[in-house]
């Protein structure tokens, strides 16, 4: 049973997975493959928007907030995994839940994957790429040529000239002061991503030793199975062994009573070759028997 099945029933699962007021592991890893599968799916639509007209500022907090979603729910369900794996080395606990858990952890593991992949992906891109930003509209309509022209205009006309000149500066201040705003986020981003994929790498490790560990546990509990249908086998091929060579100790005793009998019959003076003969007779009916 993987997560997809157990999110089935999740409904029913979840009451059902409550124990003192807290969530069963193995249902608490279920819930939290499934979100992190939904949340991988909308970061690597993110990512693909990255370097094309969607990429703007809203677009890259976006994708900010959900890389941080992701990482906290792969955080929160590498501990519960942990959790549940730890109580599968009690002998108490089913062979069920222990095969559950080891599955859940592959896909646990498989979904990691797809993370890390968007993650690398998304690095390149926002290193590439410098977001889409609206070129903002000049507060005047007058060019550089008619300020160049202007020396027939009047003093008011001059001075309105003049200060389309100054809000033009003053725009292309605040652009290049945005870019490099832009650049400052982006750089900070990139340090995000780099940290957070380390962070990916450590747990993906940790959980391959832990899917090895439940392998093996696997292993060895396939091995007992095994096990123990060859000794129920040997044990029915022993018992029909043993009741043929209890048939044939039988028939050989029978055999032994009689030749006994035979022979008491031919050594008694009281007995007559008839006897002897009825005797035989008698004895080999019991002996077709």
């Amino acid at each position: 049973m993987s997560f997809q099945d157990l999110e089935a029933g999740r409904g029913a699962g979840i009451r059902r997975g409550f124990v003192n007021g807290k969530q069963d592991p193995t249902q608490a890893v279920a819930s939290g493959i499934f979100q992190i599968t939904t949340a991988v799916s909308t970061f690597q639509r993110l990512v693909n928007a990255l370097g094309t007209p969607k990429d703007t500022p809203e677009l890259r907090e976006k994708l900010h907030k959900t890389r941080l979603h992701i990482g906290q729910l792969v955080k929160d369900t590498s501990a519960k995994l942990k959790q549940a794996s730890e109580t599968d080395h009690r002998a108490e606990v089913s062979t069920n839940k222990k095969i559950t858990d080891a599955k859940l952890a592959k896909d646990f593991q498989a979904v990691l994957k797809e993370f890390q992949k968007a993650q690398r992906l998304a690095a390149e891109r926002e290193t590439t790429y410098t977001p889409f930003a609206p070129q903002a509209a000049l507060p005047s309509s007058y060019t550089a040529g008619e300020v160049d022209a202007s020396s027939d205009k009047t003093p008011e006309q001059r001075a309105l000239l003049v200060e389309s000149r100054r809000q033009e500066v003053l725009l292309l201040d605040n652009e290049i002061a945005f870019n490099e705003a832009i650049i400052e986020e982006r750089e900070q981003g990139i340090q995000e991503i780099q940290q957070q994929i380390g962070e990916v790498n450590e747990i993906f490790k940790d959980l391959a030793v832990l899917v090895h560990d439940q392998g093996t546990m696997i292993d060895d509990i396939g091995s007992n199975i095994e096990g123990a249908h060859a000794a129920t086998a040997q044990g029915k091929s022993q018992l029909v062994k043993a009741a043929k060579t209890q048939r044939s100790n039988s028939s050989l005793v029978s055999y032994l009573l009689i030749t006994c009998d035979i022979r008491h019959c031919s050594s008694d003076s009281g007995y007559s070759t008839g006897c002897l003969i009825e005797d035989s007779y008698w004895n080999s009916e019991n002996l077709e028997r």
